[in-house]
């Protein structure tokens, strides 16, 4: 009897939401490994979900339908829900658009499997000549967005933050706070920011970019706002949970030295030379030594917490960890109702 290709059972997720075109077309590119397909029917104005369960006999694919339009990120939380009640053992995200080709799907499962990743995402900066095919501003948009969930979320390493090509472990799911993830387009680096404060190991998946079917309905003027906005409250939330809540190391001073010296330095130093010009007077030695000496500091102490950061990355997968526990604790449940089943 031959090995099956996936030990722990795989479940997709299809977020679905105007793909009626290009749904089945996914769905019939699904390895045969993969036990459970969801269909998530972001209530579609184009009756996705209806359309598949007419015309899909696939006996994998079940429908999850939503009553009111809630995002992307609401439609794959859903997914995950559905699957993790169903047993799936690792979980992977596709869209239904035909830009992910599901052929790929071992890629993102593999690494869960060997226990090298508790989460897997695509990259599509991998491989420099497959960025001819995606638009210069996406390009760029996609840069700056990196740089952004890199501070947000702790991960210096990942690239590509808003690829919608994932997989995750489902025992992580279990620990996530799935009503509190953004909906929208935000969710992947919203989401990348709650496996930081869990210490998740994350893993990028080369890929190319693919446009089958045009480009993204994404708008970068639409989201540049609420991005920026989401990352910056990230950013300070992961700040005060890893460094001061749940720990307190080097960084945790150098970060607040170094913010304080860096602004006494330039607020100072910005005042006397203000007042200096205005009466035209040249500022003595002392004065510019007592402003540029705690800016040089300053500004050494936060690159010196950036590198703290970067080294501080979670290496080690934690959802192991997590099922052991969940394990010990239905362990002690059962014996508790057991005692409390004999008095």
């Amino acid at each position: 009897m031959s090995t099956p290709a996936f030990p722990r059972p795989v479940a997709v997720v299809i977020p679905c939401y105007k793909v009626k075109r290009h749904v089945l077309g996914v769905i019939a590119q699904i390895p045969p490994d993969v036990s459970q397909v969801w269909v998530v029917d972001d209530a579609c104005p184009e009756g996705t979900g209806d359309h598949v369960e007419a015309n899909c006999s696939d006996p994998r694919v079940k429908v999850v339908r939503l009553e009111r339009n809630g995002g992307v990120g609401a439609a794959v939380m859903a997914g995950y829900r559905a699957a993790v009640d169903a047993g799936a053992g690792i979980i992977v995200k596709v869209d239904g658009d035909g830009q992910m080709p599901p052929a790929r799907i071992p890629q993102f499962v593999t690494p869960i499997q060997q226990g090298l990743a508790d989460y897997t995402k695509g990259n599509r900066f991998y491989d420099p000549e497959s960025l001819a095919e995606m638009p210069r501003v996406r390009l760029f948009g996609n840069l700056m967005l990196s740089f952004l969930t890199k501070l947000s979320s702790g991960y210096w390493q990942v690239v590509d933050p808003t690829n919608g090509y994932t997989a995750i472990d489902a025992r992580l799911v279990r620990r996530l706070p799935l009503d509190k993830i953004a909906s929208r387009y935000f969710f992947e680096s919203d989401l990348l920011f709650r496996l930081g404060t869990v210490r998740a190991v994350v893993l990028d998946v080369p890929m190319h970019a693919e446009y089958p079917h045009g480009e993204s309905s994404l708008s970068i003027r639409r989201i540049v706002g609420p991005f920026l906005a989401g990352h910056m409250r990230n950013t300070f939330k992961r700040i005060v949970y890893m460094y001061y809540l749940r720990d307190f190391s080097l960084g945790s001073l150098l970060l607040p030295a170094g913010v304080g010296l860096t602004g006494f330095g330039i607020v100072f130093g910005g005042l006397k030379w203000a007042h200096l010009a205005a009466a035209g007077s040249v500022a003595s030695a002392g004065t510019v030594m007592l402003a540029a000496l705690p800016l040089i500091l300053g500004i050494q102490m936060l690159l010196t917490f950036v590198q703290f950061d970067v080294q501080n990355t979670p290496r080690v997968p934690v959802a192991p960890f997590f099922a052991a526990i969940d394990d010990e604790l239905w362990r002690l449940e059962r014996e508790r109702d057991k005692e409390t089943a004999g008095t």
